[in-house]
This record gives C-alpha cells, sequence and structure tokens, in this order.
C-alpha cells in the first residue's frame, strides 16, 4: 500500500479549505495552489484573479490512508462548501472560487471514491454544480498564501471556525460505511424502512419499535451501518418517536430544509448513505440540550452495548 495518497480540492478561497484540511487527522500535508487552468508556468494570484485563466484556487491534500479515508475528507469538503453555487463560495466571486475535487491522472481508485461521494452529495443537492475530473496542473500559490490562517489568526475565513473544529474532532470514518447500490437497498429492507429511508415516510407516533426503548447501546443507519445516535443521548419524549439530544458525534448527519405538508421544517439524513432519518427541532422543553432529533425507528437499527465487540463497533465503546 502506498504510504501516502493525495487529493486536491477547491472550495473558494484557499485560505480556508487549507485551514480545514490541515486540522483533519490523518492529513500531513497541504499546500495552497492553482490548478487547471491555462497551463501557464508562471500563475500568480494577481493573473488568477483576472478571471481570465480558467485556475481554481486549489489545495493539494497529502494524508495517510492508514488514518483516515479519501471518503472522511470528501465528506468533510462538501459540508464546507456550497455545492450547488458555480464560480462562488461565500463572499468569494469568480471562476477561480469555483469548487472542484481533482485526482492525480491515473488514479482510478481515488476517481471512483470521488464519484462514488459525489453520487451521494447529488441526492442532497439537485443543483450540484462541483467539477469532477482529473488534475491538469496544479502550481504552488506565493509563500504568503501558505498556511495564511496560521500567520494571520484573525484573517479571512469562508468556513466557520466551529464548522472547522467539529469536523476535526470525528472520529467515525464513512469510508466504513459505504451506500449500497439502490437495488441492493430495495431487497435488504423491509417495506417500512424502505419507504422511511428512501421516499421520506413518516412512521406512526407510539407505534413504532425504539419510542419508549431503553436500553445502553448504539442507533446506526439501517442502511450503510454509519453509527448515528447513542442510548446515553436518549431521552423520554412525549411526542411518539425516538428523541435524541444530539448526534453521537455531529458530523455524521446533514440538516435539509423541508417545506412538505405546508411546514417548514429541518430534516434530518445520513452522511454516508443519505437516508431520512427524521427532523430536528430546537425547542423542545422535554430535552436536556433543548435539541430533539426527532427519529423514525425504521431508520435505525439498535446495537446493544454488549454486542459491539461482536458486531465490530467496539471501537466506539466511549460513545456509549
Amino acid at each position: 500500500m502506498e504510504a501516502t495518497k493525495t487529493i486536491y480540492l477547491a472550495g473558494g478561497c484557499f485560505w480556508g479549505m487549507d485551514y480545514l484540511m490541515r486540522r483533519m487527522p490523518g492529513v500531513v500535508g497541504t499546500e495552497a495552489g492553482y490548478a487547471n487552468g491555462t497551463g501557464e508556468v508562471d500563475a500568480t494570484y494577481e493573473r488568477v484573479c483576472s478571471g481570465k485563466t480558467g485556475f481554481r484556487e486549489t489545495v493539494k491534500v497529502v494524508f495517510d490512508p492508514a488514518h483516515t479515508s479519501l471518503e472522511k475528507l470528501l465528506f468533510a469538503f462538501f459540508v464546507a462548501i456550497n455545492p450547488e453555487t458555480a464560480n462562488r463560495q461565500g463572499n468569494d466571486i469568480g471562476t477561480q472560487y469555483q469548487a472542484g475535487i481533482y485526482w492525480a491522472p491515473g488514479d482510478e481508485e481515488s476517481a471512483e471514491v470521488v464519484e462514488r461521494v459525489a453520487a451521494v452529495e447529488r441526492r442532497r443537492h439537485p443543483r450540484f454544480a462541483v467539477e469532477l475530473k482529473p488534475l491538469e496542473n496544479f502550481f504552488p500559490a506565493e509563500d504568503y498564501h501558505q498556511d495564511y490562517l496560521e500567520k494571520n489568526p484573525g484573517g479571512y475565513c469562508h468556513v466557520p471556525f466551529a464548522l472547522v473544529d467539529a469536523l476535526a474532532r470525528g472520529t467515525i470514518d464513512p469510508g466504513a460505511y459505504e451506500r449500497p447500490a439502490d437495488e441492493e437497498i430495495a431487497a435488504r429492507l423491509t417495506d417500512a424502512q424502505r419507504k422511511v429511508t428512501q421516499e421520506a415516510a413518516t412512521e406512526p407516533p407510539f407505534r413504532n419499535e425504539f419510542w419508549d426503548f431503553d436500553e445502553p447501546g448504539l442507533y446506526v443507519d439501517v442502511v450503510t451501518g454509519e453509527p448515528l445516535f447513542s442510548s446515553r443521548d436518549k431521552f423520554a419524549s412525549s411526542c411518539g418517536w425516538p428523541a435524541f439530544a444530539r448526534p453521537v458525534e455531529a458530523d455524521v448527519v446533514r440538516e435539509k430544509r423541508d417545506t412538505s405538508h405546508g411546514m417548514v421544517r429541518q430534516e434530518v439524513r445520513s452522511r454516508a448513505g443519505d437516508s431520512h432519518l427524521g427532523h430536528v427541532f430546537d425547542d423542545d422543553p422535554e430535552s436536556p440540550t433543548t435539541v430533539r432529533y426527532c427519529i423514525n425507528s425504521a431508520a435505525l437499527r439498535f446495537i446493544p452495548l454488549s454486542e459491539l465487540d461482536a458486531e465490530g463497533y467496539g471501537q466506539y465503546k466511549d460513545l456509549v
């Protein structure tokens, strides 16, 4: 196996993306630069900012696959950007800020992972606008751009620092929980599980498996097996569905505005599988945090604490 691997991430201003990737566990080096432009050897910040060179502000990310997966870095990348905007991220507008993922020519393994993760993100983002292609060229940026936010702690960053911290703390690697093909999902799930996770249905309150269930253990995505919630964060709720004060780690779920049924709510979906889980509410007096993740039992599989080792989840005992 290779000691390290490399991926190139264009996610708006490279100061922020570099700051994020430098903090991700398993990343051993980063370099800000300019990728996939006209090919001129003397690419400079001024020329790139003209918008006429085609270069993207890009971060070269070198990581150790023994300590992190490409999937984990990519899912972090996608939550740090807006995948539906072309030539823009945050307040930064121009072709140099086009989001993209580039892999080394001939690196078919990385290409497959990029396409697979992007397929999950396309499900969440109908107007998906992220470039996915092999690297054509890459030129390191000027010295003052390297590690910019390390040198200038109060400098501009379009990625919220709180989000960077949350992503860097994550220990659950989505690379171990690949979303199966649609045909396999349909064959594996019960009718209720399929309708909830794939069609965003809601099961009846008080008539579902876990709403009043109280045993120590881990709740995982019924589709992928990715850990989502812990019994330690489950609380008694009068809503009639399983209620959790928080996910097991912040990055394992995604939230999405939901305007169905004449309401405005925040839908909750799983990270690696994009399974519909339920909704989150931030004003619940029964919750110890005032936040209630109201989750369908049919979207979950429960693994008792006593069976975590046998089921391959022994490393997550401290989360229960």
